[in-house]
C-alpha cells in the first residue's frame, strides 16, 4: 500500500560481515509479529543469505522462523523495524538497496482457508555508515 516508504532514508549500516536497514510498515494498520512472513535484504544486486536473515523491532530480535507464532510483539506504522543480513558492504560509499516485505493481513480474508498478502518493494540509494 505504501511501498515508497519502507525503507528509511539514511540508515543504512554495516558492522563486519552484517549490514542492516530500517524500515517501515507498508500498511495502515499495525500487525503481530506472526503477519511478517518474510523478508529479503539485497545491496548492489547481491541478497542477503536467507538463513541470515534477522529482524529487530521492540528491542528484541527474531529470525524470520521463530515470526510466524509471535503475537505478543507487534509492528506499528508510526515505529521502524530493523531487517539486517550477512552481506558485507563498504561503509561510507553509496549503494542501492533494496527491500522486499510479505506480509499476511488477518482480518481480510480472501476464502475459507487464506487471508490477505501482501508483497511490497522498496529501492533507494544511500550511503552506508560503520556502526
Amino acid at each position: 500500500m505504501i511501498p515508497d516508504r519502507i525503507i528509511e532514508q539514511g540508515t543504512l549500516t554495516t558492522a563486519g560481515p552484517r549490514t542492516a536497514v530500517e524500515v517501515r510498515l507498508p500498511w495502515y494498520r499495525a500487525l503481530p509479529g506472526s503477519c511478517i512472513a518474510g523478508a529479503k535484504l539485497t545491496v548492489d544486486g547481491v541478497e542477503a543469505p536467507t538463513e541470515s536473515l534477522r529482524w529487530s523491532m521492540n528491542g528484541r530480535e527474531f529470525g524470520f522462523p521463530e515470526l510466524v507464532d509471535e503475537t505478543g510483539e507487534w509492528w506499528f506504522p508510526t515505529d521502524s523495524a530493523v531487517l539486517s543480513g550477512e552481506l558485507p558492504v563498504s561503509a561510507d560509499e553509496e549503494h542501492e538497496v533494496r527491500v522486499d516485505l510479505t506480509l499476511y493481513i488477518p482480518y481480510i480474508i480472501i476464502s475459507d482457508t487464506e487471508t490477505l498478502h501482501i508483497e511490497e518493494h522498496d529501492t533507494k540509494t544511500m550511503k552506508a555508515v560503520a556502526s
